[in-house]
């Protein structure tokens, strides 16, 4: 696999692509859709950035992004996953930090999952840390850190501590894997980014899934593309995720309440 480069460009992209989700156990049920999804480099981008007549940053359009929806709510992005990272010990993610997240759709947007990829500097990729919700109105954050820096592809485990779905208990563990490839020359480079995430019991593998899509710098073209090809998108993540909830309870799938959330809102 091509090693990544994450100098090559640092601007606001769309990203379209697939999402897949394939349940093991105790029955199989398995589903797939097309989706595209935001990544911002949060370093690089100024107050208003990007400038695409039909995607703007907090404010209203046809696709937006709103720093309130991630973060505290309050406090500017960067300043905030900086402050994080420093309490939790890592102390050297000084490059660019990519926050991969749905868009809002004419205001709209429920991410399942979110992700900021925090880089050294010099480019190694240092920490991930993954904003988990839940239909509940919560939250909570899995910061991936080995201590090191992530390879390219390579596995991170994270213990699960935090309700998503009342047909798994909270037990068992979840295996990452980020890959990012740029191929192509100079001026014309196809960017694809995968996450893959796992789920594990004491009885072994239950779930796999995975979002993934290729890169397109944010024009009026691509917004408009993402947007008519895609319809409501994100009104359709949540009704795809009470769809498959009724095929699993029509399947007798065991159904577990929903336990207090965890104390702590960042785990490691």
């Amino acid at each position: 696999m091509q090693p990544p480069d994450f100098g090559i460009r640092a601007e606001p992209q769309l990203c379209f692509g697939h999402v897949r989700h394939r349940r093991l156990r105790p029955v199989v049920n398995a589903f797939e859709y097309r989706a595209y999804y935001v990544r911002l480099p949060l370093r690089s981008m100024d107050a208003d950035a990007p400038r695409c007549a039909l995607f703007s940053r907090n404010r209203f359009n046809l696709l937006s992004f709103h720093d309130a929806d991630h973060g505290d709510g309050t406090t500017g992005l960067v300043e905030w996953i900086d402050a994080l990272l420093e309490k939790e010990g890592v102390t050297d993610a000084d490059g660019e930090i990519w926050l991969q997240a749905m868009p809002r759709v004419l205001g709209f947007v429920f991410n399942p999952v979110s992700f900021w990829f925090c880089h050294r500097a010099s480019g190694e990729l240092r920490a991930v840390l993954c904003d988990v919700r839940n239909t509940f109105g919560e939250r909570h954050f899995y910061l991936l850190d080995d201590g090191f820096e992530i390879p390219n592809g390579g596995e991170i485990t994270a213990r699960k501590l935090f309700h998503v779905s009342p047909f798994f208990a909270v037990e068992g563990a979840y295996r990452f894997r980020f890959m990012r490839v740029v191929r192509g020359r100079k001026g014309s480079l196809a960017e694809t980014t995968v996450a893959t995430i796992d789920y594990e019991d004491a009885e072994g593998p239950a779930l796999q899934t995975s979002v993934s899509g290729v890169g397109a710098p944010i024009r009026t073209a691509t917004a408009a593309a993402a947007f008519f090809k895609y319809p409501l998108m994100t009104f359709g993540v949540i009704a795809r995720i009470h769809i498959q909830a009724l095929r699993l309870w029509l399947k007798r799938v065991p159904f577990h309440s929903k336990p207090a959330p965890p104390k702590q809102k960042v785990t490691r």
